[in-house]
C-alpha cells in the first residue's frame, strides 16, 4: 500500500524507525483491527493504535458512557455520558483521524455471534471484563485464525498476552485460563477500584504488543511473542513475563480437545 504524501508525514516518527520502516507503516495502514471491549482496556488501546494508523477498526462495545468510567476511559468527556460507547469511540476517530475506515456495533458479544463480529480481521484486541466474553472470543479466534491480543486490569495490576492458537505449536487464552471461567461471574473494577493511569499503562502496552503482531512479516519489530504473558505491577513498579504453554487437552486448540 502507497503512502500519500500527508501519511508519511503524520508517520514519518515511525518510518525512521529501522524496526518500522516504510514498509512496516504500510502494513499497518493495510491492517483490520477488531476490537472487543471500548473500556479501561480499549479506550487507551484504541487512540495509540489510531495514533499508529491502523488502516481499518471495528469497535465492538453494548455499553453506554457512564460518569464513573471518565477516570480511566480517556477517549469520552461528560458530553458522552449516556450515549453509546461504540458511538462515542467513533465520533472520536473522526476527530482524530477521518481517514481511518470505521465501523461499530454496539451488539453483545458472545458464543453465538463472535465469528460473524470478527470476521475479516487481522487481529482481535480484547479488553473486556469477563471471562465467559474473553473466551468466547478467544475460541472465534482460534476457529478463524485470527491472532488475539487479551488485555486485562485490576487495581494496580496488569496483564498483557497475543496468542496464536490456531497454529499447531502456540496456546490460546483458553490454555491460560482453563474451563472454569465459562461463568459470567468476574470480579469488577467497580468492586475492587482501579487507578485510572494503570489502564492507560496496561491499555497503551496492548496496543505495542498488537502493532508487534501486525508487523510480523513486515518489519523487524515483528515478533509477536505468541503466548508470553506480560504481567505489569503498578505498585513496585515493574513488569515480569511468563511463559505460557499449549494445553494439550484445550478444547478449543488442541486436537485432542
Amino acid at each position: 500500500m502507497a503512502l500519500s504524501p500527508a501519511r508519511l508525514d503524520r508517520f514519518a516518527r515511525h518510518i525512521v524507525l529501522p524496526e518500522v520502516g516504510g514498509a512496516g507503516q504500510a502494513a499497518l495502514a493495510a491492517a483490520h483491527v477488531v476490537l472487543v471491549g471500548l473500556g479501561g482496556m480499549g479506550s487507551p488501546a484504541l487512540q495509540y493504535l489510531a495514533a499508529a494508523g491502523i488502516g481499518k477498526l471495528t469497535l465492538l462495545d453494548d455499553d453506554a458512557v457512564e460518569p464513573g468510567n471518565l477516570q480511566r476511559q480517556t477517549i469520552y468527556a461528560e458530553r458522552d455520558v449516556g450515549h453509546g460507547k461504540a458511538v462515542a469511540a467513533r465520533r472520536w476517530l473522526a476527530n482524530f483521524d477521518n481517514t481511518l475506515e470505521v465501523s461499530i456495533s454496539d451488539t453483545r458479544i458472545g458464543p453465538d455471534n463472535a465469528a460473524r463480529l470478527i470476521a475479516g480481521a487481522d487481529l482481535v484486541l480484547d479488553g473486556t471484563d469477563n471471562f465467559a466474553t474473553r473466551l468466547a472470543v478467544s475460541d472465534a479466534c482460534v476457529t478463524a485464525a485470527i491472532p488475539l491480543t487479551s488485555a486485562a486490569v485490576g487495581r494496580f495490576q496488569g496483564q498483557v498476552a497475543s496468542f496464536a492458537g490456531h497454529l499447531p505449536d502456540q496456546p490460546c487464552y483458553r490454555c491460560f485460563v482453563g474451563d472454569a471461567f465459562d461463568a459470567e461471574d468476574c470480579d469488577t473494577c467497580a468492586e475492587d477500584g482501579m487507578l485510572g493511569a494503570m489502564a492507560g499503562w496496561v491499555g497503551s502496552f496492548a496496543a505495542m504488543q498488537a502493532i508487534r503482531v501486525l508487523l510480523a512479516g513486515h518489519a523487524a519489530l515483528g515478533n509477536p511473542q505468541w503466548g508470553t504473558l506480560h504481567l505489569l505491577d503498578g505498585l513496585k513498579p515493574g513488569m515480569r513475563t511468563l511463559t505460557i504453554a499449549k494445553d494439550p487437552g484445550c478444547a478449543a486448540c488442541s486436537a485432542s480437545g
